[in-house]
C-alpha cells in the first residue's frame, strides 16, 4: 500500500490537518502526537451508527479502521489529566486577560521634576512596556509643570510592576499609583510605606531591609540623613504595611513603632502622634529644635 494522508483534527468542529500514513498503511502515534503534542490516540464517527468510535493502538502505531481510511475526520484524544490542565490553563489565561482590561487605569505619577516633558515620561516608561498615554499636569496660566502626571499602560502586569518601586526621572525619585479617585467605596487606597519610629543611629539601610524581608518584598528603605531617629520601609504589596501598622518590633534590641507613612493634607500633622510618644525629653527636644522640613521626593 502507498503513503497516503488522513485528516486529523483536535476537534470535530475544527479544520482538519493532513497526516502521512507510513508504507503499510497505519500511521504512528509518534507522527500524530508531533502535530498534536500530548495526543495518545484517535478516534472517528461511525458514518452508520453515528457514534463515536476509538482507533485500534498497537505498541504505538495506528490501525486503520476496516483497513481502509477512507475521507473520514480522525479527532484527537488526550489524557483526561492532561485534557484539564489544559482547559484549566485556557480558563485561567481567559480570566487573567479580562482581569487586565478590567483593572488596567490611569497611574498618577508624584514628585515629577519641573522640567520633565510628557516625551521624557514617555521615554522612561516604555521601558517597562507599552504606553497608552502619558501627561504632564500644568499650570492653565504659567504652563509650568505642577510636579505630578499620568501614564497608562497596555498590559495590567506591567501596571503592577510599576506600582511596586519607586522610579528615578530626571535626577528625582517619583512614585507611581492609582489616584484616589479610582479606589472604588470597597477598594480604599492603601499606602505600601510605612513610618518606622524609634530608630538607633547605628541602623543602616541594609539591616533594616533585611529585617522587614521577613514579611515581604522590600522595595526601598529611607534613612533621612542627617539622622531624624526614624525610617521610611516601602513594600511591594500594600497588605504587608497595613498588616504592620500599629505593631512594635524590636529591631537590634530597640523597639520601634510601626505605622502608616501615607502624607495627610496638614503638613503639621503628618508625622503619626504615637512617634513622639517617647519616654527620653532629649529626643522630642531635638525634633522641636530640628523644625524638620519633609523631603519634596517623599510627598
Amino acid at each position: 500500500m502507498t503513503e497516503c494522508y488522513i485528516r486529523v483534527a483536535e476537534d470535530e468542529n475544527e479544520e482538519p490537518m493532513e497526516i502521512p500514513s507510513e508504507e503499510d498503511g497505519t500511521v504512528l502515534l509518534s507522527t500524530v502526537a508531533a502535530q498534536f503534542p500530548g495526543a495518545c490516540g484517535l478516534r472517528y464517527r461511525s458514518p452508520v451508527s453515528q457514534c463515536m468510535r476509538g482507533v485500534r493502538l498497537v505498541e504505538g502505531v495506528l490501525h486503520a479502521p476496516e483497513s481502509d481510511w477512507g475521507n473520514l475526520v480522525y479527532v484527537v484524544n488526550y489524557p483526561k489529566d492532561n485534557k484539564r490542565k489544559m482547559d484549566e490553563m485556557d480558563a485561567a489565561s481567559a480570566v487573567k486577560i479580562k482581569r487586565g482590561v478590567q483593572k488596567t487605569s490611569d497611574l498618577i505619577v508624584l514628585g515629577l521634576p519641573w522640567k520633565t516633558t510628557e516625551q521624557d515620561l514617555k521615554d522612561y516608561f516604555s521601558t517597562f512596556g507599552e504606553v497608552i498615554m502619558v501627561q504632564v499636569k500644568r499650570d492653565a496660566k504659567t504652563g509650568n509643570s505642577k510636579g505630578f502626571g499620568f501614564v497608562r499602560f497596555t498590559d495590567y502586569e506591567t501596571q503592577i510592576k510599576v506600582m511596586s518601586q519607586r522610579h528615578m526621572i530626571d535626577g528625582r525619585w517619583c512614585d507611581c499609583k492609582l489616584p484616589n479617585s479610582k479606589a472604588g467605596p470597597d477598594e480604599p487606597m492603601r499606602s505600601r510605606k510605612v513610618f518606622v519610629g524609634r530608630c538607633t543611629e547605628d541602623m543602616t539601610v541594609d539591616e533594616l531591609r533585611q529585617f522587614f524581608m521577613q514579611y515581604g518584598e522590600v522595595t526601598d528603605v529611607f534613612i533621612p540623613k542627617p539622622f531624624r531617629a526614624f525610617a521610611f520601609v516601602t513594600f511591594a504589596d500594600d497588605q504587608v504595611a497595613q498588616s504592620l501598622c500599629g505593631e512594635d518590633l524590636i529591631i537590634k534590641g530597640t523597639s520601634v513603632h510601626i505605622s502608616n507613612a501615607e502624607p495627610k493634607h496638614n503638613n503639621s500633622s503628618f508625622f503619626p502622634s504615637t512617634f513622639f510618644m517617647v519616654k527620653s525629653p532629649s529626643l522630642a527636644a531635638m525634633f522641636e529644635r530640628s523644625q524638620y522640613q519633609f523631603p519634596s521626593s517623599h510627598v
